[in-house]
């Protein structure tokens, strides 16, 4: 209705100008009154109208289209959790790979990628001719000497013939004897040996390929004994202890799995700034070295707490503030409240002061409220 006094002032604004040209003043004053006193009619009139409307309830009334519409969410107690947020990545425990421990061929492979093996598992040889050539002749020679000391030793203990004989003979033997060991010793290193039980993951040799100290020949992990690496920043170093809760996510498959620190590292790299973090995983066939995980570490958790979403908290006047719905007999209206707020993460924050269980949060349409401002729900 007010548009209404609008629209009828234009027009008088209209008339006027129109008689501008052969109105004398007195008829545009005497216009302008009479245009005035019906502006106070229809303004009582309007106001008379509006408190009708106001009594009935009506949702046009002037107060009702003052309004905001916003939603809110009743404040209930609950578990709120801060965590880390870090990547790493699997690591084994027990992950060799083999290399040969001398220059030679491969003669043989004895297993195939997947192969579950025990220890001391034979995974390759290597070519031994050489050597084997060599332990036969140093045989033969030692079974000539210790023929020779046995007998030596028997005339000996009679007291026949020399010490210097006897003792020469000894000496001959235990040298032979010291040879033949050093020998088996040398040919130990042309056998590919597993040192734990595990899994063959990659076979990276074939026969007849020619291979060295630090060539990769055979890789084997024990699934059982994986764990995740990270490396966090000094700052966390007072929040992140051995046995802290963590969940883990490996994108890669994708899965989630609750673990806990399981060594947390004294010492602080001096160039990167960070120290080390272990989690021991459990044995899961789907986990593989140096796959990446992102780690969740909870360094707090506090049952029985009030959570707001971050996003309704607002800084008014140099502090922080939330509204809730309040009523005012019949109406619901906003009522600004200064809030203390603790850790956030995750798009929520912990209230520790202002807000009790039951308040209704205003979640949406809080931009640009007043406190005591008239509100639809």
């Amino acid at each position: 209705m007010k548009k209404v006094i609008g629209i009828m002032l234009s027009l008088a604004i209209v008339a006027i100008a129109a008689c501008s040209g052969g109105s004398s003043v007195e008829k545009k004053k005497a216009e302008l009154e009479k245009l005035k006193t019906q502006q106070t009619e229809l303004a009582a009139k309007i106001a008379t109208i509006e408190d009708e409307l106001k009594a009935a309830g009506d949702s046009l009334s002037e107060e009702d289209t003052r309004s905001k519409v916003v939603a809110i969410s009743p404040i209930t107690r609950q578990t709120f959790v801060h965590a880390i947020d870090i990547q790493g990545k699997v690591d084994g425990d027990e992950n060799i790979t083999y290399s040969a421990k001398v220059p030679s061929i491969v003669t043989k492979i004895n297993v195939k990628n997947g192969q579950n093996i025990t220890t001391g598992t034979i995974l390759a040889e290597l070519d031994t001719k050489i050597v084997k050539a060599q332990m036969d002749v140093v045989k033969k020679q030692y079974e000539l000497v210790k023929t020779l000391y046995e007998k030596r030793k028997e005339l000996w203990d009679q007291k026949v013939g020399s010490e210097i004989e006897f003792l020469q003979a000894k000496n001959q033997k235990e040298s032979l004897e010291k040879q033949l060991e050093s020998i088996k010793e040398n040919l130990d290193m042309y056998y590919i040996r597993a040192e734990f039980n595990g899994t063959i993951d990659e076979v990276a040799i074939k026969v007849g390929q020619n291979v060295a100290p630090g060539v990769k020949c055979v890789t084997v992990v024990n699934p059982g004994k994986l764990k995740i690496k990270a490396n966090l920043s000094e700052s966390y170093s007072s929040f992140v202890k051995t046995g802290n809760p963590t969940k883990i996510y490996f994108p890669d498959i994708p899965k989630t799995i609750s673990a806990k620190v399981s060594y947390s590292s004294k010492t602080i790299d001096m160039l990167t700034r960070t120290f080390n973090v272990e989690v021991m995983l459990p044995n899961d066939n789907d986990l593989h070295p140096n796959m990446v995980a992102e780690l969740k570490i909870i360094d707090y958790e506090k049952p029985n707490s009030i959570i707001v979403p971050i996003n309704a908290i607002q800084q008014i006047d140099g502090t922080d503030n939330v509204f809730i719905t309040v009523s005012r007999g019949s109406q619901r209206i906003a009522k600004k409240v200064t809030v203390k707020v603790g850790k956030q993460y995750n798009g929520v924050a912990e209230i520790l002061e202002g807000l009790n269980e039951g308040d209704e949060l205003i979640t949406t349409g809080f931009q640009d409220l007043t406190d005591g401002q008239s509100l639809k729900l």
